[in-house]
């Protein structure tokens, strides 16, 4: 286990929600380099699909690792952010569904 202060206090954190919040934070980050190399390989901006799931699986992990946390400003940022990542795939689902049907 390791220890970190909190509120000035020490406290246990069992290793499986540092693994949870250092993965979150692992996949969150690869999003970026999947964008990059999308963008790269287009020669223009482009967000994959990929993005928008590494955002929302990074996303929950993130917002379950702040939850254990207690860390309001932390829950709002990841929940938000949750609703955003979701919107984006449905979007994306219709439009896909359009062009299949057109």
């Amino acid at each position: 286990m390791f220890a970190n202060a909190v509120d000035g206090a020490i406290e246990d954190t069992p290793l499986f929600w540092w693994i949870i919040g250092f993965g979150g934070q692992l996949v969150f980050t690869s999003r970026f380099f999947v964008q990059w190399i999308a963008s790269e390989r287009a020669r223009r901006s482009v967000v994959p699909t990929a993005f928008w799931w590494l955002s929302l699986t990074g996303g929950l992990l993130l917002l379950a690792y702040s939850i254990y946390r207690r860390d309001p400003v932390f829950i709002m940022a990841q929940a938000t952010g949750g609703i955003i990542y979701v919107r984006n795939l449905m979007l994306i689902r219709r439009t896909r569904e359009e062009e299949a049907s057109s």
